[in-house]
C-alpha cells in the first residue's frame, strides 16, 4: 500500500472515530441536515398534491380530447336546473356524481345569493322555471365546442340539445329570458344576436316592461 494512500485510510477512520462524516461534518449535524432535507421534500411533493388536485377539481387537468370524445354528441338525462344557464347531468364527473353544464352563448339572469348578498335579477325565476320546464327529467344531447370546453368553476360548456330539435340556449334567448353572450367566440354568435335583437323588437321577458 502507497503511503499517500495509507494516510487517507488512517485520516479517514479518525474521522469516523470522531464522529464527523466523511465531508468533516459532524454526524448528528449530518442526521439533522439529512432529515430538514427529507422534511422539505415531504413538505413539497405533498403542496404539490394539493395543487393538482386543486387544479383538477377545477377542470384545469382536464384534457380537450376527453371531455369531447365523452360528451361530445352523446345524450344524457337533465338531474337538475340549477339556473336558466346552468344544469346537471347524470353522469359522474371526476369526483362528482353529476356533470354540471353551462349553456354556450347565453347569459340569463342570476337568482338572489346569501354569500356574498344579492338580491334575484328580474326574470331570473322565469328563467329558471323556463329552463326546468324544457329540461329536467329529459333526456338531451349535448354538443360541445372543441376550442373551448371547461368555464368558471370547471363547468363544461355546451349547446344543449333538447328531444324536440330545439337548443335550450336558443330558446332562452328567442324568449326574452336570457341575453346573447358573445365574450367568446362559438358557432352560433351571429344567430344568437340575431335573436336577442328580434326578443329586443317583440319586446319579450326581459326586453319588455320591467317589472
Amino acid at each position: 500500500m502507497s503511503r499517500q494512500r495509507n494516510k487517507k485510510l488512517q485520516a479517514s477512520r479518525r474521522g469516523k472515530a470522531s464522529g464527523h462524516s466523511r465531508r468533516g461534518m459532524p454526524i448528528s449535524r449530518f442526521l439533522s441536515e439529512r432529515g430538514k432535507r427529507r422534511g422539505g421534500y415531504v413538505f413539497i411533493t405533498l403542496l404539490v398534491a394539493l395543487l393538482l388536485m386543486l387544479a383538477d377539481r377545477s377542470g384545469l387537468l382536464v384534457e380537450h380530447g376527453d371531455d369531447m370524445t365523452r360528451y361530445d354528441g352523446k345524450t344524457f338525462t337533465v338531474t337538475r336546473v340549477i339556473d336558466g344557464d346552468t344544469l346537471d347531468l347524470d353522469v359522474p364527473d371526476g369526483d362528482e356524481r353529476t356533470t354540471r353544464i353551462r349553456l354556450w352563448g347565453v347569459d340569463t339572469p342570476e337568482k338572489a345569493m346569501q354569500d356574498p348578498p344579492r338580491p334575484a335579477e328580474p326574470f331570473s325565476m322565469e328563467a329558471t322555471e323556463f329552463s326546468r320546464g324544457l329540461a329536467e327529467g329529459k333526456r338531451v344531447r349535448l354538443i360541445l365546442e372543441s376550442h373551448d370546453l371547461r368555464g368558471n368553476y370547471g363547468r363544461l360548456l355546451a349547446y344543449v340539445e333538447l328531444p324536440d330539435g330545439r337548443l335550450l340556449n336558443e330558446a332562452l334567448i328567442t324568449e326574452g329570458l336570457g341575453r346573447a353572450d358573445d365574450r367568446w367566440s362559438h358557432r352560433h354568435v351571429t344567430r344568437f344576436d340575431e335573436l336577442e335583437k328580434e326578443a329586443r323588437q317583440a319586446r319579450r321577458g326581459l326586453w319588455g316592461a320591467s317589472k
